[in-house]
């Protein structure tokens, strides 16, 4: 960044003299060489101009919440200043896979003002695309008894470590939730590097294509299939063109490609099927994602390879 003072300083002494400092008082002294008077005042001037042009430091990256026609941004300073911002004990924390502390805020208190009359969900934005669908009952519970979710807060200057075999930190801002046995919580609504929070309504609801066809029965593997695939796949994948994530392909023609068993291979271990260089998928364990779970999301998947791509 340009440091004025020096080169003020220089120019003073040389007068007008050959700097650049130099020539442009001499110019604005109107061609005349300035008195010491004028030259100090001139300087001045161009002093405060330079400062005022000079770069500024990087803003602070902000967390964007927005709801119907309010959107509000939130610095990491404007929230670690908040009066319920407290230090949240995590234990075996997905990233870090030990206890890890953050400093966080309580998410229900961001969400407070949403109308649940008009949006369901919270759409969970990152920076590398990931784009999580969290129910709105789940991210701003109405009963005690739950998972709590928190937006842990990196501090400014303070960036937190790089995540076990990756090349980046979960910051600025994430998601992490106290307690996520109690609600069910799974692997794919905890959210890192996020950058911004909608108020939406359910996935089904805004791409229908997501939807099974309704004449199947409700007992219907697949129907189980589709709430899986939203919670595991959307994040990450879309179906159909269904879906807001940018990070890997679109699976409506999955189960055309892959027999079951090169399904079940590829949601269990990604990398036993198919490596290449960034490759980011995760494997779902039985734990993870338990094999009827697994069960109703290939089933899923080949209710939708059958009944086709809407461009098709």
């Amino acid at each position: 960044m340009l440091n004025p003072a020096p080169t003020v300083a220089s120019a003073l002494q040389g007068g007008g003299g050959a700097s650049t400092w130099g020539r442009l008082l001499h110019k604005v002294a109107g061609g005349r060489p300035p008195s010491p008077m004028h030259r100090n005042a001139l300087a001045a001037a161009l002093l405060m101009a330079v400062s005022v042009a000079a770069p500024c430091p990087a803003d602070e990256p902000a967390l964007t919440v927005t709801f119907a026609a309010v959107t509000k941004h939130y610095s990491a300073s404007d929230l670690l200043a908040r009066s319920d911002a407290a230090d949240v004990t995590i234990p075996d924390d997905p990233v870090y896979r030990r206890t890890q502390v953050y400093r966080a805020v309580p998410l229900p208190a961001l969400l407070a003002e949403i109308p649940s009359e008009q949006f369901d969900t919270v759409e969970m934005r990152a920076t590398d695309g990931f784009v999580a669908q969290i129910p709105l009952a789940l991210a701003r519970p109405d009963t005690p008894g739950g998972a709590v979710p928190w937006i842990a807060v990196e501090p400014p200057g303070r960036p937190w470590p790089v995540a076990p075999g990756t090349t980046v930190g979960p910051g600025p801002f994430s998601l992490v939730w106290q307690h996520p046995e109690r609600s069910a919580v799974t692997s794919e609504q905890w959210a890192y590097a996020l950058a911004s929070l909608t108020a939406v309504a359910s996935p089904a609801h805004r791409w229908p294509q997501l939807a099974v066809a309704a004449t199947l029965p409700g007992d219907a593997p697949a129907r189980r299939g589709q709430t899986v695939f939203i919670a595991f796949c959307l994040p990450c994948h879309r179906m159909k063109g269904g879906g807001a994530a940018e990070v890997g392909p679109d699976l409506h023609n999955a189960a055309s490609f892959l027999t079951e068993p090169g399904l079940r291979a590829l949601v269990r271990d990604p990398k036993a099927v198919r490596t290449w260089p960034l490759q980011h998928m995760p494997g779902f364990d039985i734990h993870t994602l338990p094999e009827a779970d697994l069960d109703a999301l290939i089933a899923y998947l080949g209710t939708m390879a059958e009944t086709g791509h809407p461009s098709q």
